[in-house]
């Protein structure tokens, strides 16, 4: 067995002359969670459908699990979980039934369906729901009883096609904790999400998939410093300095941007504390009131941007040390 649970190379899937996938390349570490962002129309939702065996790819040597999706598709489909953007629940339904429903779905035994039902309502916190139809269950409830049906068989590789869409935070929480909880079991994780912030919570590396591509691949602090370094942030008091602050402040006018309503002056730095000492010298001087001044580093919705702009032709690949 590799330390690899997910090998994609060369992937390339084609509707027309829409290139969905177009020479993908990807590889997913066994017990990791592996996020995928990417823009509307990246090709996400297609990757997924093709490691899941749900879509023939055109061309690539792709193995999910040890197994390759052509030709050894059966033995892929016994060894995954696919969680997808819709829940696939019963609402008539109670939490118990429908995991029973799909134990037998899966060619479980009567008996064996039950105790795996328990197990899995335990693991996820509904043993309380009862026979209470699904269409009661809260929007956290309803994904986490859909996560735990996409378990039923214990799969080595789950796939979750953006989980929390639609969530609100406390519904996002949750299923984020149950992820995690996944996870430290030994599970495989490949998630597509939009949320950027969800990415840099669960996912131990991240790919960035823009036109069928991956265009950027590493942990979550590598894509940061693909912006170029740390950035000032400035926040004024009077919002009628803000041109003012952008003439005067040591740093070039066309790399700092500016949020007028939030009162806001921002811009990468190379050199933190020069930068930060270089800014409250000059507003001082000039008698430009800051209500606040922090360093940070690059957000993931910056890096997402930078690296799936309009002109954006790179490749930005951080590799691994060995």
């Amino acid at each position: 067995m590799t330390d690899t649970a997910i090998t994609v190379e060369g992937a390339r899937k084609t509707y027309g002359t829409t290139h969905a996938l177009d020479g993908l390349d990807l590889a997913v570490a066994r017990g990791t969670v592996h996020g995928v962002l990417g823009p509307n129309g990246a090709g996400k939702t297609t990757l997924v459908r093709v490691l899941s065996t749900l879509l023939r790819p055109d061309a690539g040597r792709i193995e999910v699990a040890g197994h390759d999706v052509l030709t050894r598709a059966r033995e892929v489909r016994f060894r995954i979980g696919l969680l997808g953007q819709h829940a696939a629940l019963d609402e008539e339904l109670g939490g118990r039934q429908n995991l029973e429903l799909f134990g037998r779905l899966y060619h479980l035994g009567a008996r064996h369906a039950r105790v795996r039902a328990d197990e899995l309502l335990e693991r996820f916190g509904l043993s309380d729901t009862g026979r209470k139809p699904v269409r009661s269950y809260s929007g956290g409830m309803r994904r986490r009883l859909d996560l735990a049906a996409s378990l039923i068989t214990e799969p080595e590789v789950l796939f979750l096609d953006e989980p929390t869409t639609g969530l609100d935070p406390r519904g996002r929480a949750e299923v984020w904790e149950s992820v995690r909880s996944l996870v430290g079991g030994g599970t495989t994780v490949l998630l597509t999400t939009q949320y950027l912030e969800e990415a840099d919570q669960l996912a131990d590396r991240i790919s960035v998939v823009d036109h069928g591509r991956v265009v950027a691949d590493g942990t979550a602090d590598e894509l940061k410093a693909l912006t170029g370094g740390d950035r000032i942030d400035v926040v004024l008091r009077d919002p009628g300095h803000l041109g003012a602050a952008v003439a005067l402040l040591p740093l070039p006018a066309s790399d700092v941007s500016v949020d007028t309503d939030r009162r806001l002056l921002s811009a990468r730095v190379t050199d933190r504390m020069a930068a930060l000492t270089g800014v409250v010298r000059a507003l001082e001087e000039a008698g430009i009131e800051a209500e606040d001044i922090a360093l940070r580093r690059p957000t993931l919705d910056e890096v997402f941007l930078h690296l799936t702009g309009e002109d954006h032709r790179g490749d930005h690949r951080v590799k691994e040390t060995a």
